[in-house]
């Protein structure tokens, strides 16, 4: 561009103003959708709805949840990656979907460049849930009781390629056991083949299985992060039982579509914050088993990076690829 140019545009943007100025103050004019990979009654959904709600009344808007589960929810992913980046459209990331698919799935139509991270909300370690049936009250009596039956030894995960079906695939190669993986559609159908027994043990997500731990119906024997679950304090954790290499934390968070204005992403953030900075936000989210987590840019990116490293490993050493 040469001098004249330059002063020319300098001038018009005195004159006219930035676009993003005048976006901001117009911003938003319509309901924002939030999108949800998992079905309706998942903890992911939950998670989005409880800080839907509040977000709305920050931005004056309806802020609509909107399930669109399948294909490791892909499916999601693709639907706010190929959406206008105009902060209309939001992801429900998750550290499944974020961290894992990228290695698990060759043929991904969403890349992780396509989306602008806004917050990551809430994180929880996993728990090794078995059915009330299953003669186990410590992880070597399960790998026992397994050996024992060995045609019954299957394990539930929410999902292919989920960290509850690495995980459940790491405690067989760690214990030399001989499972079988079955798949749920989703943390809610997983906790419910819990309970009725059809599966014996999984890797599900504390915030739906801890009032059935509570109540007896299933029985929790590791927890998977670096140190003792507050609501869980006497169930100790896989690295205190000497497996370090399966310590992992689940997370869900806010994404935008890359390209979004910066003033709409700032508002964005603002709105995310302030749900998540809420007492009674807080305090729901824990009592549902959430750490609340508040990160923001950069340090939310650099986190999904290191995920998506280590998780690489994990899906390449199981020999997992994902279908599309």
């Amino acid at each position: 561009m040469n001098p004249l140019s330059a002063s020319m545009t300098v001038l018009a943007c005195m004159t006219m103003g930035w676009p993003g100025a005048a976006l901001a103050q117009t911003w938003p004019v319509k309901p924002l959708t939030v999108v949800v990979g998992s079905p309706a009654g998942s903890a992911p959904d939950a998670y989005a709805r409880t800080v839907a709600e509040h977000m709305s009344r920050t931005l004056g808007q309806a802020v609509i949840v909107e399930n669109r589960a399948g294909a490791g929810a892909n499916i999601a992913a693709e639907l706010v990656a190929k959406s206008k980046p105009d902060g209309y459209t939001i992801l429900v990331g998750t550290q499944g979907l974020m961290e894992v698919n990228p290695a698990a799935y060759d043929n991904l139509r969403w890349r992780l460049t396509d989306f602008a991270p806004l917050i990551k909300g809430v994180e929880a370690p996993l728990v090794l849930a078995v059915h009330e049936s299953v003669p186990a009250n410590k992880v070597a009596e399960l790998a026992a009781w397994a050996k024992r039956n060995p045609g019954k030894a299957s394990y539930a995960s929410y999902g292919g390629g989920t960290p509850s079906h690495f995980l459940g695939h790491q405690l067989a190669e760690r214990l030399k056991l001989d499972l079988t993986h079955v798949p749920f559609p989703g943390s809610g159908p997983q906790t419910q083949n819990l309970l009725a027994g059809h599966v014996p043990f999984g890797f599900a997500q504390i915030q739906l299985a801890l009032p059935h731990i509570q109540s007896g119906k299933l029985r929790a024997l590791a927890t998977t992060g670096a140190t003792r679950w507050r609501q869980l304090p006497n169930v100790p954790t896989l690295a205190e039982l000497g497996y370090k290499d399966m310590t992992a934390t689940i997370w869900f968070g806010l994404l935008a579509r890359a390209g979004t204005p910066a003033p709409v992403l700032d508002q964005l953030v603002h709105a995310a914050q302030k749900a998540h900075a809420d007492p009674g936000i807080t305090e729901k989210l824990e009592r549902a088993g959430f750490d609340v987590s508040g990160q923001t840019e950069p340090a939310f990116s650099a986190a999904i990076r290191v995920g998506a490293e280590r998780w690489a490993k994990v899906v390449k050493a199981a020999g997992f690829r994902g279908a599309d």
